[in-house]
């Protein structure tokens, strides 16, 4: 966020535990949007409330891993 008010030193690691086949076209650019393309990737994040946001919309896709402050 440009107002520098993201949390920059917060992180939220989520990994791809399914796949987006035969799932509506919105969950797999919710997934590329995440930076996951394939099962069992794992990609670490700010933790934005955008981010939990796009989590939020697809949580039978992915798992939150870890999170640290």
């Amino acid at each position: 966020m440009a107002d520098g008010k993201s949390g920059a030193g917060k992180t939220i690691t989520v990994e791809q535990i399914a796949s987006p086949t035969r799932r509506p076209e919105i969950q797999r650019q919710t997934l590329v949007g995440l930076g996951l393309n394939k099962l069992h990737r794992r990609r670490t994040l700010v933790d934005t409330p955008d981010v939990r946001g796009m989590i939020n919309r697809i949580p039978h896709l992915v798992r939150i891993v870890e999170e640290t402050k």
